[in-house]
């Protein structure tokens, strides 16, 4: 989606664009400006769960976004591990992608009360979420991105789709991730932002050989069938255009966060004017 503005192919007068490659839950503690986690982006991605507590902070684009259906956090457990629901995660170690993220999130929603605790539920990055499950360092694991097409072969097996959950109860796409810009940018800049990064998408689609080579210097899953899986399924219609859906969708979960006590009930609005 970037590829065409940090390249210069897609340009946006008056704007250069640097890229920050970080693990998404990198990003959020950035953005919440923790320590030692660098200082905050002007225009960063962030997971929708860690963006319900940065309403004042930051505004979603209408671009950009991971939004979609089919493409939500998968609980995975050893293959004939048999723990059978999201109830049975009870006092087992269940390694997630990082506190802040959307995936973690999901699994408050969905598991039912009581279910996780702070001691039994272990953050860490998302490519070492697999292993940790296989090698029985954890008994379940929510794993994102690319993991959800090569878990089979870490010898893991399905224990539950958040994401189809999700559809199931609200009919709505699942919103992972949005691209938001800071408040303190003008509206003039960030509009150029959200326009810019738009027709970067767009040029991907009219062009896909042109950020192949990005692609593979960043990928953490090498083969290429599973990076245009990953492509296609991520960077869709609502990508381009959160829409109506989309914007729908994020209201909806930031609602359901602030319903389990992840997310203030006070926030700003979340969009920008």
């Amino acid at each position: 989606m970037f590829h065409g503005l940090v390249s210069g192919a897609v340009p946006v007068p008056g704007l250069r664009f640097a890229s920050v490659m970080e693990d998404i839950e990198a990003l959020n503690r950035r953005a919440l400006a923790l320590p030692g986690a660098g200082a905050p982006l002007p225009i960063t991605k962030l997971s929708v769960h860690v963006f319900g507590l940065l309403t004042g902070r930051y505004g979603a684009l209408d671009s950009g976004a991971a939004l979609g259906r089919g493409c939500g956090p998968l609980v995975v457990q050893r293959r004939g591990a048999g723990l059978g629901s999201l109830a049975a995660l009870a006092g087992r170690r269940v390694a997630i992608p990082g506190s802040l993220t959307t995936a973690h999130l999901l699994l408050r929603i969905f598991a039912p009360p009581g279910a996780l605790s702070p001691e039994t539920v272990v953050p860490m990055r998302f490519d070492e979420i697999m292993p940790a499950v296989a090698d029985g360092r954890c008994d379940a694991g929510v794993i994102i991105h690319e993991s959800r097409f090569t878990y089979p072969s870490f010898g893991l097996e399905l224990l539950a789709d958040l994401g189809a959950l999700w559809e199931r109860d609200t009919g709505l796409p699942l919103p992972l991730g949005i691209i938001a810009a800071s408040r303190d940018l003008s509206s003039e800049t960030t509009h150029r932002v959200e326009d810019g990064l738009r027709r970067s998408i767009e040029h991907a689609w009219a062009n896909p050989s042109a950020p192949a080579e990005m692609i593979r210097a960043h990928a953490q899953e090498m083969d290429p069938e599973v990076c245009r899986q990953h492509i296609a399924l991520y960077v869709n219609e609502h990508s381009s255009s959160l829409g109506a859906e989309g914007r729908a969708a994020i209201v909806e979960l930031l609602r359901r966060g602030r319903e389990v006590g992840l997310l203030p009930a006070d926030a700003p609005s979340p969009w920008r004017a």
